[in-house]
């Protein structure tokens, strides 16, 4: 008998009740230390003083209106975002997964206006992670996200992570619409793209027209320590997928674009009935309002530095659990050497937080306000799991 609530999550036997900064509470009591923010969403914590606040006076206010009409709340996001980026236009989703839709429709409607109607292939990345929609697996094409959901949206090409001279390969055939990537993978198992490689793929883009899309949705909102992950290597996309962070907690995307790259998505050619909605944009002004402060950034800058040094030690001190720490910001992966899921359920015994990926990694994605002190206490804890894992393989050994 299949349960009420649909299987596809194999999901832990935990349940919270409250949180609080960095920290959890299980309704028995018990305390868990969160270095996963809801899988890089709640990047000011959980029960951020300002956001409750706000959810409180704007949801007695006024929740949701459709765009049929005009929504202020929406009109201040959108300038923000656009003085703060490349952007000249924004549209607002409820997920990163409507964002890529969007993202697809906006690069092949751009072709289709130009009079090249067969310039519609996109080229995406291998171990890459888009959401699950026809359209987010079609750019992944991952069998784990693809298996059994055929035919597939047809126009997609991947290629190896970092596969360069591929992309120029592919690029040269003339009917690449766009090219889309995640400037750090998260999935994938916390990759980042080094910023020449960035800066080779704009070069390229440039040098045949291409449109250029970053998914920003993880590794975007101040998580590496910039407002956006792309900003490092001094290039910039046409088009850029946000998401989980930019709600704090509330269900909030967008997509951000140059005028050029939107000049196809007139009246009519796409819409939401929630995207934009007044409770998820004024919730979204102050998450952006307060991560965008370059103190703020600094900040998380020098509380990443101060992780990634604790989880070097980390590392150094149980190689038998762990091979390297890589990642950027507060967007960080623990390569594993024990299977990572084995890891994970000692974290769980150790009452910390983490997240999984693929290539066997455990991703560290703490709000971006996380204390010292807590910094501390979770290194302490994951090397009780670490711990927990020698003893158990030792064990098994005798």
């Amino acid at each position: 008998m299949i349960p009420s609530l649909l299987p596809t999550y194999n999901r832990v036997d935990l349940a919270f009740e409250r949180g609080q900064g960095s920290w959890l509470v299980t309704e028995g009591g018990e305390r868990f230390l969160d270095l996963g923010a809801g899988i890089a969403v709640n990047a000011l914590g959980h029960a951020h003083p300002a956001l409750v606040e706000l959810l409180a006076d704007q949801g007695a206010k006024l929740w949701h209106v459709s765009n049929l009409y005009t929504i202020p709340q929406q009109q201040k996001l959108a300038d923000k975002l656009v003085d703060l980026t490349f952007a000249d236009t924004v549209f607002f989703t409820n997920s990163g997964t409507e964002a890529c839709e969007l993202a697809v429709k906006m690069a092949r409607k751009y072709w289709h206006d130009k009079g090249d109607h067969d310039r519609v292939r996109i080229i995406g990345f291998e171990g890459s992670f888009h959401g699950r929609s026809s359209a987010g697996i079609a750019a992944a094409g991952g069998e784990k996200l693809t298996k059994g959901f055929g035919p597939l949206l047809p126009g997609f090409t991947h290629l190896p992570f970092g596969d360069l001279d591929g992309l120029t390969d592919a690029l040269a055939t003339g009917d690449v619409a766009a090219v889309i990537i995640e400037p750090v993978q998260g999935e994938g198992g916390i990759r980042p793209v080094p910023d020449d490689e960035l800066k080779a793929i704009r070069a390229a883009c440039d040098k045949t027209g291409t449109l250029l899309i970053f998914d920003e949705v993880q590794c975007g909102m101040g998580r590496t320590g910039k407002l956006f992950a792309h900003e490092y290597s001094g290039v910039t996309p046409d088009i850029m997928m946000v998401a989980k962070g930019i709600g704090g907690g509330f269900p909030l995307g967008a997509v951000l674009a140059t005028e050029n790259a939107a000049s196809g998505m007139v009246a009519g050619t796409h819409g939401s009935t929630y995207g934009g909605n007044p409770l998820a944009c004024a919730i979204g002004a102050k998450v952006t309002e307060i991560i965008a402060d370059p103190d703020f950034l600094n900040e998380v800058s020098r509380k990443a530095g101060l992780m990634r040094q604790k989880l070097e030690g980390l590392v150094a001190a149980h190689p038998d659990v762990f091979e390297a720490v890589r990642g950027s910001g507060l967007m960080l992966g623990l390569k594993c050497k024990a299977p990572n899921t084995d890891v994970l359920a000692k974290c769980y015994d150790a009452k910390v937080l983490c997240v999984p990926a693929a290539d066997n990694v455990l991703r560290i994605l703490p709000a971006l306000t996380i204390e010292d002190e807590d910094i501390a206490e979770a290194v302490t804890r994951l090397e009780t799991a670490a711990k927990a894992i020698t003893k158990t393989h030792e064990g098994q050994s005798q």
